[in-house]
C-alpha cells in the first residue's frame, strides 16, 4: 500500500480537501450526508459501511463498531469476525440519529440489525464521487472513497494520533501497513514538523 501512484499522483485526500467535501455533504439529503459523514468520520470502506447496523452505533459511547471485511485468520487457520470500535464526534451522531432513527431502531433487536443503508458499494462510490465534485475536488486518482479512507489515516496521523490507535481504528492487521500514514509529504509533512517547532 502506498500514498502515490506510479506517476507520483497523490492518492489521499488533504486536509483542505476534507473540508471541502465535509461542506459539500453537509448540503446533501440526509442519506448522501450520512454515508459521506461516516466515511470521513470513522475511515471505514464502502463495503463496510454498508453492511454497519443500528446495533453498531453507541450513541452514548460516542463510537461506532465497524465489521471488517479484510479476511483474517485465527491460529486455527479458521475465519474470524474483527470489529473495531471508532469515536466519532457527538454531532455527527445526532445527525445519524435524527436521519435514520438510530435510538428508536435500537429498541428492536430486529431493526437494530438491519443495515442502516440499504445501498450497493457502487452506489455508495457514485455517491461520494458525485459529493467530491460538487466540493471542487480535482479529477485525480485521490477523487474516490479510497482517497477518503488514506486522508482519515493522514489526518490522524497529523493531528498526533500515535499509529497504534490509528491501526485500531482503520482495521489494520499489522502496524507496517499504518505506518505509510507517518509517510505523509507537503502541507501535511509541515503541520507535523511544526509541532516539534513549536
Amino acid at each position: 500500500m502506498t500514498l502515490y501512484d506510479r506517476d507520483g499522483n497523490r492518492l489521499y485526500l488533504n486536509a483542505e480537501e476534507r473540508a471541502d467535501f465535509l461542506a459539500a455533504a453537509r448540503r446533501m439529503p440526509a442519506r448522501d450526508r450520512t454515508i459521506c459523514e461516516t466515511l470521513h468520520y470513522t475511515g471505514c470502506r464502502p463495503s463496510e459501511l454498508i453492511e454497519l447496523t443500528p446495533a453498531r452505533v453507541d450513541l452514548a459511547g460516542g463510537t461506532v463498531a465497524i465489521r471488517s471485511l479484510k479476511k483474517r485468520k485465527d491460529a486455527t487457520g479458521k475465519q474470524k469476525v474483527v470489529y473495531r470500535t471508532v469515536p466519532v464526534p457527538p454531532d455527527y451522531l445526532d445527525t445519524l440519529n435524527t436521519a435514520h432513527g438510530i435510538r428508536e431502531a435500537q429498541k428492536s433487536r430486529k431493526l437494530a440489525s438491519v443495515p442502516i443503508w440499504s445501498i450497493k458499494r457502487v452506489r455508495v462510490w457514485q455517491i461520494v464521487k458525485g459529493v467530491m465534485i460538487e466540493a471542487g475536488i480535482p479529477d485525480a486518482p485521490h477523487r474516490s472513497p479510497k482517497g477518503l479512507r488514506h486522508g482519515f489515516g493522514i489526518n490522524a496521523t497529523v493531528n498526533g494520533i500515535p499509529l497504534h490507535m490509528v491501526q485500531k481504528w482503520m482495521g489494520h492487521a499489522q502496524l507496517s501497513t499504518t505506518a505509510i500514514y507517518a509517510d505523509a509529504v507537503g502541507k501535511e509533512e509541515q503541520d507535523i514538523a511544526a509541532r516539534m517547532w513549536g
